[in-house]
Order: C-alpha cells, then sequence, then structure tokens
C-alpha cells in the first residue's frame, strides 16, 4: 500500500524529474504530442527527454523509441499523450519500466461518460497494481520554472516567468487563459499543474505537496468539483498552520439549477454553494469569484509583507483620486492612519505649502520623484502606519517612469506593504511595467487596491486564531440513537415522527420540554394538567411532515377543558385534510412562549459531509435567509463566530434595552448537535425549528424538530 510520503515523493518526482518520456510523440506541428516534446525542449529542461513513438525515427533531432520499454537509461516521468483507447496499453509498459510518476494529458475519459468512466478505472488498475502516481488525465500538463530543472511538460503557448505563486486548476481551458492573463503583469509562477480529472493525484496531494514545496509562496486553487470536502478543509488547515502559506480558490458552479425542492428549512437552506462558502471560510481558505479579484490579492500577499494592522497612509499628485481611496478605505474596512507629530513636521517641511500634509497626503499636481520618495519613506518610518498606497495620476510635468523607480526603491528598504495605482492606461504604462516588473502590486481602481489590503489584514488576523479541538460529551448515547435510526431506515421510513425526533434529541441532552403521548381527549386533559398549563398539543403521524398545513397543531392550550377541545379539533382537521394519514397520536408538550426564536439544523453535504445551520427562526426563517453554515464537527471559537454571523446577533445580545438572550445555552445546543451529526450517519436533515432562548442564564427549549433518514 502506496503511503502518504512515497505518494508525495512521486509527486516531487513530476516536477523534478532527471528524465522524461514523451510517450505517444510526433512530429507534426500545431498537434499537442508535438508541442508537448517542443515546450520541454524549449523550456530548457536541464534533464533526458525520450520521444516515444511506433512511427517516427527522430522528433526535432532527438532518436525516437518505438516503445517505452526499449528505452535503456531509467525514466523518472513519463507524460502519456496517446488517445484515450490506448493509454492503458502505455501506462502498462510505464509500469513494467518502473516509471513511478505519470502525467496522462490524453482527453477521453470520465468526461465523456460510460465508456470513458471504464477506462479512467482501468488506469486507476494499473497505477495501482505497479505503484503509479499520476496526473490527469484530460489535463494541460505541468510547468515547473525553478531554474535547477525548468521543466514545461504542458502544452500550453508560452512558458511562464519565475515566481512564488502556485496554481492548480482542473480546467485546462482556463490555464492558457491565466497564463496570457499572468504574462501580462509580469506575473510569475513557481508551478504550475492542470490536473484534469483528478484520477489519482488529486488537489488535496497537490496542496500537500505545495505546502512543503520553498519556491512557493501563496498557492491558488480552481476547482469544477469538490468530491473530499473534509480532505480539502484539513490540507488547508494543516498547510496554513504549519506554514503560514495563503491558499485562494475559485470553485465554479455557484447557482444550484434544476435541484430538486428539499424538504427542511435546513435543506432548503443549505444550498451547495452556500456550503463551499462556508467550509472554505472554516478551513481559511480565501474565496474568489474572478481570476482578476484571485491575482489582485495573490500578488499582494506573494510580493509584500502582511501588514500588521488595518491603518493605512494615502499619497497621491491629485485630491480627488485621494478621496476616493479613502472612501474605498473605510468602506474596507480600513483606518486612514493618524501620523505622529515627527512625521507631521518632516512632511512640512518637505512638501510645497499647498500640499495636503493629513492622510490623504496630497503632493500636489506637479509633484517628481523627490516628493514622492519623502512622503512614501517618512509614511512608512511611522509607527502608526501599517502600509501605504501610492496614487499617480499622469500630469504633463509628470515623470512617471522616475517615479515608478523611486516608489519601487523606498518600498525595498521598509518591511511594510505598499500597493500602488497609476491611474489611467497609455500614459502610464510604462510606469505600471516598472512596479510589475519589481513586483510591486499594482491595482487600476482604488477599490480592488484597498480590498487586497483587507483582505491580506484578515489573513493576518486568522494566522493568529488558535485552532481548538472539537467538543466532545460524555452524557450522550450513541449507540441508543443510532438503533433508533436504524430501525427507522429499516422499516422505510423517510421521517422519524416528532416524538422519536425527540428521542434522539434528549438522548444527547439536548433542551427537549416535558412532553407525553396520547390517544384519547380524556388523556390528552391528564397529561396537560401534569405537565402544567400552558401546553402545545401536535398530531404525530409519519405521513405528515408540515403540521400546520392540515390544522395538525393546537397552541397555548390553558386548561384541562381546553386540551379535550383541542385533542377533537386535530383529529377532525387532520380527517379532512388529510383523510389516509396514519395517526400514531396526539403530542402534548410544555408550551414556552417567552423567548426569541432561532433555528438550529443538520445538513448532510456531498463533497462536506455532515453540516450544521444557525439562524433566527420561525416561520419567516426562509423569508429572511439570516442563517449560517459551518461543517461538523464544531469547536467553541466555531461555534462562537457562527452565532455571530447572522445579522441578529445584535438582538441576541440585547439590542435598544431588550435583554440579553442565552447565547451560552445556543452554543451548547450547535455543539451537542454538532456531535450527533457526526455520530448518526443515518441523519439526512434535521430541523429544531423554533430553539426558544429565553434571557442569560435561563436556558433554551426545543419547540419543535423534525428529522430525516
Amino acid at each position: 500500500m502506496t503511503t502518504v510520503d512515497e505518494k508525495l515523493t512521486r509527486v516531487h518526482n513530476i516536477f523534478y524529474p532527471e528524465s522524461v518520456a514523451i510517450v505517444g510523440a510526433t512530429k507534426v506541428p500545431g498537434t499537442v504530442p508535438h508541442d508537448l516534446v517542443m515546450n520541454i525542449l524549449r523550456s530548457g529542461f536541464q534533464g533526458g527527454v525520450y520521444p516515444v513513438s511506433p512511427r517516427e525515427k527522430y522528433i526535432a533531432g532527438i532518436k525516437c523509441h518505438k516503445y517505452v520499454l526499449d528505452i535503456d537509461d531509467p525514466v523518472d516521468l513519463a507524460v502519456i499523450v496517446f488517445p484515450s483507447s490506448v493509454c492503458h496499453l502505455a501506462l502498462e509498459q510505464c509500469g513494467k519500466k518502473g516509471i513511478k510518476s505519470v502525467i496522462i494529458i490524453s482527453a477521453g475519459f470520465r468526461e465523456i461518460g460510460s465508456n470513458g468512466i471504464e477506462r479512467e478505472e482501468q488506469l486507476k488498475t494499473i497505477a495501482k497494481k505497479y505503484g503509479i502516481s499520476f496526473i490527469g488525465p484530460n489535463c494541460l500538463g505541468v510547468i515547473n520554472t525553478d531554474p535547477n530543472v525548468i521543466l514545461d511538460a504542458s502544452f500550453a503557448r508560452q512558458m511562464p516567468e519565475e515566481g512564488n505563486i502556485a496554481f492548480l486548476s482542473q480546467s485546462g481551458a482556463l490555464c492558457t487563459a491565466v497564463l496570457d492573463y499572468a504574462r501580462a503583469k509580469h506575473i510569475g509562477f513557481s508551478k504550475f499543474v492542470s490536473f484534469g480529472n483528478k484520477a489519482d493525484v488529486s488537489e488535496i496531494d497537490l496542496l500537500y505537496y505545495l505546502g512543503e514545496d520553498p519556491k512557493t509562496h501563496v498557492i491558488l486553487l480552481y476547482l469544477e468539483e469538490i468530491s473530499n470536502g473534509p480532505g480539502l478543509m484539513k490540507a488547508a488547515e494543516d498547510i496554513i498552520a504549519k506554514t503560514g502559506k495563503p491558499i485562494l480558490a475559485i470553485k465554479s458552479g455557484r447557482t444550484e439549477a434544476g435541484a430538486s425542492a428539499a424538504a427542511s428549512h435546513t435543506g432548503s437552506l443549505a444550498g451547495s454553494d452556500d456550503i463551499c462558502d462556508a467550509a472554505l471560510k472554516q478551513a481559511g481558505i480565501i474565496r474568489c469569484t474572478t481570476i482578476e479579484e484571485m491575482f489582485n490579492l495573490a500578488i499582494a500577499l506573494a510580493y509584500q509583507p502582511l501588514p500588521q494592522n488595518n491603518r493605512v497612509a494615502i499619497i497621491t499628485n491629485a485630491g480627488g483620486p485621494g478621496v476616493l481611496t479613502t472612501d474605498a478605505s473605510i468602506s474596507e474596512g480600513l483606518r486612514l492612519a493618524k501620523f505622529s507629530d515627527a512625521t507631521t513636521t518632516i512632511l512640512k517641511k518637505s512638501l510645497p505649502l499647498t500640499a495636503n500634509i493629513k492622510n490623504p497626503v496630497d503632493i500636489i499636481g506637479d509633484a517628481r520623484a523627490d516628493r514622492y520618495k519623502v512622503a512614501i519613506a517618512q509614511a512608512l518610518a511611522d509607527d502608526n502606519v501599517d502600509g501605504v498606497f501610492v496614487i499617480l495620476t499622469p500630469q504633463s510635468m509628470t515623470d512617471i517612469e522616475t517615479i515608478a523607480r523611486a516608489v519601487c526603491d523606498v518600498a525595498g528598504q521598509h518591511q511594510k506593504p505598499v500597493y500602488t495605482s497609476f491611474m489611467g492606461e497609455a500614459d502610464v504604462s510604462y510606469g505600471i511595467d516598472i512596479l510589475q516588473r519589481n513586483k510591486l502590486p499594482h491595482y487600476i481602481l482604488p477599490e480592488s487596491m484597498s480590498k487586497a489590503f483587507a483582505q491580506a489584514f484578515s489573513f493576518r488576523q486568522q494566522q493568529k486564531r488558535k485552532k481548538n479541538r472539537p467538543v466532545s460529551f460524555k452524557d450522550v448515547h450513541k449507540a441508543k440513537a443510532q438503533k433508533v435510526l436504524k430501525d427507522a431506515k429499516s422499516s422505510g421510513q423517510n421521517y422519524l415522527p416528532e416524538e422519536e425526533a425527540l428521542e434522539i434529541l434528549e438522548l444527547y441532552n439536548l433542551p427537549v420540554l416535558q412532553r407525553a403521548m396520547v390517544s384519547s381527549a380524556e388523556e390528552a386533559a391528564v397529561a396537560a394538567g401534569d405537565i402544567g398549563f400552558p401546553v402545545v398539543m401536535k398530531i404525530i403521524s409519519k405521513d405528515i411532515v408540515h403540521k400546520f398545513d392540515v390544522g395538525g397543531v393546537v397552541l397555548n392550550i390553558q386548561s384541562k377543558n381546553e386540551a379535550r377541545q383541542a385533542y377533537q379539533k386535530i383529529m377532525k382537521n387532520v380527517n379532512d385534510n388529510k383523510p389516509q394519514a396514519q395517526i400514531k397520536g396526539i403530542l402534548v408538550s410544555k408550551m414556552i412562549s417567552d423567548g426569541m426564536e432561532v433555528i438550529l439544523g443538520i445538513k448532510r453535504d456531498v463533497a462536506f459531509g455532515p453540516v450544521i445551520m444557525f439562524g433566527i427562526g420561525g416561520i419567516f426563517v426562509e423569508i429572511f435567509k439570516d442563517v449560517t453554515f459551518r461543517v461538523a464537527p464544531l469547536d467553541r471559537v466555531t461555534v462562537q463566530s457562527m452565532i455571530e454571523e447572522v445579522q441578529a446577533y445584535e438582538l441576541l445580545k440585547g439590542a435598544r434595552g431588550q435583554s440579553a438572550k442565552d447565547v451560552d445555552a445556543i452554543k451548547d445546543c450547535l455543539l451537542r448537535l454538532s456531535r450527533l451529526a457526526v455520530d448518526c450517519q443515518n441523519i439526512k436533515e434535521l430541523d429544531i425549528n423554533p430553539l426558544i432562548v429565553r434571557n442569560a442564564g435561563e436556558g433554551a427549549y426545543i419547540a419543535d424538530a423534525k428529522i430525516m433518514i
């Protein structure tokens, strides 16, 4: 069995081979097999190159081998570009040759349907047989810009510049667009990988490898599907905790068109993209919506130190852009730095009388490099400043290129981030080119600059947070709960009746109210008297999910006589509205009327597993949708952030003179629900709606519960 270390070694050999065989090479220009050979040769690869072609004798002056097994020398990496129908034969030969690292470029596998799925499974079987680790199939290939190897094992148009950003993508076509975008902005890469169908080496394997890669400082990820959400989250958490490397991700498919309606509130509110958002955030991955947004942040994280705080100084040669940048900064949660007296004194002496020496610093439209240098240097030297935004608008007297070099020079002398915005296009293009070549982040718009700084500061704050262990409980009855669910599933039930749902919650010591099942009006009156008024009465039937819709609930029952009448009313309503329903009985339970209604839930997500929901509950939950999600198991810090994230958190704290609610009781419920979700895999969806939260110290109580299995 292949160990994690062995697999990482084979992944390493994909990036750092001493010899490469291109299996399926041709000499026909404009074809993938030919371009791949030429890219390896043109990139300046430092190792041996062995084209394998049944037809050709030479390609680009290099002798071809008919089969992989004909190569006399050892081969570290094979790149297979044969048609999909014969890729398995090529992989078999690689195995016999002892090649442990492979890239399969060829398409025609899982992405085309049933026949392709069979071919892909065949590849996986052969790889397992020989202990091969492979990237692909259906991918663009792999690029490593490290001067010690310089490998372009792809059919991209051009080799990117060397840099400290790694890019991983499930889409090969997107890779080519990204390479072109990055080249125009002089953004370099350490590693560049199109992993395609990820039949073997996945994004998780690559993340762990890049986490250890000294050439990589920032990791970018494009995903079309997430097949192992918990594995992805753990990899990100491990890498960020160990190395501090930021991970940025774009996950396509933000909408869920055509998805069937879910039966529970949790199911209907927990869209796959909402869960993905929450899971990535929980893992510390920064989710981006566009390539531009991703690279705006990537260059800030890769080129500049992380800001220690959120106080920025703005240096500009025009008042209007300074005001725009101020507005953008404040809207992103940044603060304008207040200069020290020493800084103010030097700026006053060094700048014209017409200059504004307060932040934002306006050094006036005729400013040359000397003014920029003194203003930037003094701002960076001030202990009250955590970063500097440099803005330039092209005036007739502005020496743009000299100023750009001056900005680079001053920024390089300090350990604080400097971001730039040379506004315009044609006139400032040479200055921007200087900034980008010198690895100073440049932004066309102040809004983009401010957002990138705010995200960089947020990542800095995230690094300081300690990861707590998930909470466990000794007062829960896991085996009993699992048996109730197993028996229900065996009997073909889709939902647990409320009585059994409450039993499950009670086994996990969640705050279930006193209750009794009755089957006559007189039993209802006796039970209500024993429980204590007021009470609520509800129909219990496996055929009725939404009790209110059939008149199956009566609230605020104040006497035994009202309990008798309520029983008869419920039975009549159900017989009129749902005559075929099998009625198990009527549940009488204590009614809590004073408190704030919140909702708690479980949803089992196909990618991330058990997800916990929290939000403002009651009948309007699906209208306001003020809810948050986290992937179980939860820890106390995660639960606190989950509660604080809802817009109605101020109400829980006691806004406008209202009493603060028992937030600690909510936390305990969420943690217990998290444990239940992890322990009981048969729970597909669960609603506690509402959980009635009383004033601080008075606890919370479950008023209604629903479990889908």
